[in-house]
């Protein structure tokens, strides 16, 4: 089993029945989840809890059983690398435009999941493919072998800049790595998850340093969002219109 430390937020709550939803980035560690637990009449979480999952399938059995679940990672994956990768992918630059696009990468095509190197998985995918996009392999395979397109109705496919431009109602100005990129994405999260926000580094120095980095509970907070929105009815989904399908039938989309 991975690490699996639990903190709450919480604000005094009645006996109504809590609903999860749960924001899920890549880490060192496996995965980081944040779950936020919401009454049905309410927009700010009554609770939030962290979790580090070393698989995916350990998020997917969480007590909480979060309705809803946000990962930023690849889901349906072209056979063959096309220019821009997915239409999800090129709609997503569009709507980010310069510079924040450069967040968004192609994944690989499903052959060059399984490969003997970079240069094997480049040939296998058959075009370029960027150094991010090889280093995360191993999860976009964990998440293709794992997933059936039934399992579409709970999981879906978020990108945590995305869900930072619906809050803010822009893109963001800044670099996320930089002190000014942290501050504005801050002050969008504070407004929506109100008391229950705790501040990314303690949460990360709770969680473990070695197993989180700082920008994957920034970013977890707002697939948490992103979930909510997609609970809620609220939230957009790139390309417009109906998505297309990958050959196992997993739709290739976005959401934020």
């Amino acid at each position: 089993m991975g690490l699996d430390r639990q903190y709450s937020a919480r604000r005094p709550t009645s006996r109504a029945v809590v609903t999860w939803t749960a924001g899920v980035d890549g880490c060192r560690g496996g995965w980081v989840v944040l779950l936020a637990g919401f009454r049905a009449s309410e927009a700010v979480p009554v609770q939030l809890a962290w979790r580090v999952c070393a698989r995916f399938d350990a998020v997917l059995a969480l007590e909480e059983r979060p309705a809803v679940v946000a990962v930023d990672m690849p889901i349906g994956l072209l056979e063959r690398a096309a220019p821009g990768g997915r239409a999800c992918d090129r709609a997503a630059r569009g709507v980010l435009g310069w510079p924040r696009a450069s967040s968004v990468f192609s994944p690989p095509a499903r052959p060059a999941l399984v490969n003997d190197g970079y240069a094997d998985a480049m040939a296998r995918n058959g075009g370029g493919m960027s150094k991010e996009a090889y280093n995360i392999l191993p999860k976009i395979r964990e998440l293709d072998a794992l997933l059936a397109p039934q399992a579409q109705s709970r999981v879906f496919e978020a990108h945590p800049e995305l869900a930072f431009s619906a809050l803010a109602g822009h893109p963001m100005r800044h670099n996320k790595k930089t002190p000014a990129g942290r501050r504005e994405r801050l002050r969008c999260l504070r407004a929506v998850f109100g008391a229950a926000f705790r501040d990314p580094l303690r949460v990360r120095l709770e969680l473990g340093t070695r197993a989180i980095a700082l920008d994957d509970v920034i970013d977890a907070y707002a697939l948490a969002h992103a979930a909510r929105r997609i609970q809620t009815g609220r939230a957009s989904r790139l390309p417009p219109g109906p998505p297309p399908v990958d050959a196992r039938g997993l739709r290739m989309e976005i959401w934020y």
